[in-house]
């Protein structure tokens, strides 16, 4: 556990955690904690020691007296950085890797942009940021979606008839509206979501640049989505995948709330059938 002050940004709160030697840089989805990875600890969380940073408006994270003006207006991309400047401050200038989950990766395909010499592996779970998700791209920028969030925010009923009507229509899941309405049933939770989304609405990776770095300095990039997501889906991320050389790409059978018990019990699998895989292939190049 520990804090990075970031000049004009704010107070970002980490966990520390994971039985491995390797620094891993962790960015969490919406409504979670730094925390959040700590579930995979049988299969990613062996290898790494995991630096796992709370968004602002979660947990301890604090921003340094902004207005909702400068909320509203947006994170100043070129902060992303000084995240791991800060870090580095605490813990020396050194090669890492990075994991996101959800809206995180939004920090994570930044970070690949700012760091692409020093950064071993890119571990992305149900990934915003891959291509332009319409409902944020409408309630973040659209002139008249900014507006309806904000009249959406500080109604008492409004958002939650809306995710009823768009669960009726089937727009959304149960289950994506089961995780929505829990972030939304008292004001503050509006208010939270509200700001968070605002605050991240200009951290928009340059996907292209993205492809090209982790292709040109063989960056370790391995993709996971669940086949049921209806946020975040493989279909959308296509693009993206396309362009990559080598990626590693799982497709498991869950929805978008991904970092659970489930996903370990997967990935713990994968690699046991790998290395069966390799003893085989090894035992019969050794025969002929």
């Amino acid at each position: 556990m520990g804090f990075l002050q970031i000049p004009g940004l704010g107070t970002v709160h980490f966990h520390e955690y994971g039985t491995g030697s390797k620094p891993l840089l962790a960015f969490h989805g919406y409504g979670m904690t730094g925390r959040q990875f700590h579930v995979l600890e049988r299969s990613i969380i062996k290898e790494y020691n995991v630096y796992g940073f709370d968004h602002f408006f979660h947990h301890e994270s604090r921003l340094d007296n902004w207005t909702e003006k400068q909320i509203l207006q947006g994170m100043p991309r070129a902060m992303v950085r000084q995240y791991v400047e800060e870090w580095f401050k605490l813990y020396g200038r050194q090669r890492f890797s990075v994991m996101a989950y959800s809206i995180g990766a939004n920090i994570g395909l930044i970070l690949v942009e700012e760091f692409p010499d020093l950064i071993d592996e890119v571990i992305l779970m149900a990934p915003d940021g891959l291509s332009v998700f319409k409902g944020f791209y409408f309630l973040q920028h659209q002139p008249f979606g900014r507006w309806l969030f904000n009249r959406l925010t500080k109604s008492k009923w409004m958002a939650v008839a809306l995710l009823k009507n768009l669960l009726r229509v089937g727009f959304i899941d149960k289950p994506l509206f089961d995780i929505a309405y829990s972030e939304i049933d008292t004001p503050k939770k509006r208010l939270d979501v509200y700001y968070t989304l605002n605050l991240i609405r200009t951290l928009v990776p340059d996907t292209e640049k993205v492809t090209a770095l982790i292709n040109q300095y063989k960056i370790k990039c391995v993709l996971i989505f669940g086949e049921d997501d209806n946020l975040f889906t493989y279909k959308s991320a296509e693009p993206f995948i396309n362009k990559l050389e080598n990626p590693i790409i799982h497709k498991v059978k869950l929805g978008h709330w991904l970092v659970i018990p489930a996903l370990d019990d997967y990935l713990v699998k994968f690699e046991q059938q790998r290395s069966l895989e390799k003893g085989a292939n090894k035992n019969q190049a050794q025969t002929q």
